[in-house]
């Protein structure tokens, strides 16, 4: 029995689960773009459906999952704890009314510098990295904390959303797993050039 239940709980069967995981989350998103009229509605459901909604969040926040995941600790911990904390204080400046910075620019380069430093391999220092990762997390809140105001239930809305973000790092820590396989390693690096490229494709359309 013991030696059944080690055999259950080896690495290639938990990186099997985090890639199941990354991909029934990543999956469930619809086809439309982020910013859509149809989030405009209120609510915790409503909240949790409109990162899936949005291609570009979508990437960006499994792309931290799975950097921090390639990077190891303590990053695989810190930077899904800073991206929602810092996206909260990027909705909060939203609400209050602040400049709004150019949003739509900010959030296709995210998705292009996250993608590519998982392509590249990019052991970037702990700092370095915290301080991307929270530079983005800023365009992503103030996105949605410049919808927030027009919700029926605020509250709920963005218990929802900080629920779905959280699910969308842990998909790319599910991602992030393979690197415990031969040649793992290769395929979240393809995973990130992939990203990154989508992330080339966002910029082109935000400046055109």
């Amino acid at each position: 029995m013991e030696g059944h239940r080690q055999s259950i709980f080896t690495r290639p069967a938990l990186a099997r689960s985090g890639v199941i995981l990354a991909l029934l989350l990543v999956l469930a998103q619809s086809p439309a773009f982020a910013h859509s009229a149809k989030d405009m509605r209120g609510g915790f459901l409503a909240g949790f459906e409109h990162p899936f909604t949005g291609p570009d969040h979508l990437l960006a926040m499994v792309s931290v999952g799975l950097w921090g995941a390639f990077l190891g600790r303590p990053l695989i911990v810190a930077l899904p704890v800073i991206f929602p904390a810092v996206m909260a204080l990027g909705a909060l400046l939203a609400m209050f009314g602040l400049p709004q910075p150019p949003i739509e620019l900010g959030i296709a380069i995210s998705v292009l510098v996250l993608g590519g430093a998982i392509a590249f391999a990019w052991r970037a220092p702990v700092v370095v990295a915290c301080a991307i990762v929270a530079v983005f997390a800023l365009f992503h809140g103030y996105a949605h904390g410049s919808e927030i105001p027009s919700l029926a239930d605020p509250i709920s809305y963005s218990a929802g959303f900080m629920l779905a973000t959280g699910s969308l790092h842990l998909a790319g820590i599910g991602l992030g797993t393979l690197n415990t396989l031969p040649g793992g390693t290769r395929i979240t690096r393809a995973i990130g050039g992939a990203i990154g490229l989508a992330g080339a494709w966002f910029l082109f359309t935000a400046v055109t």
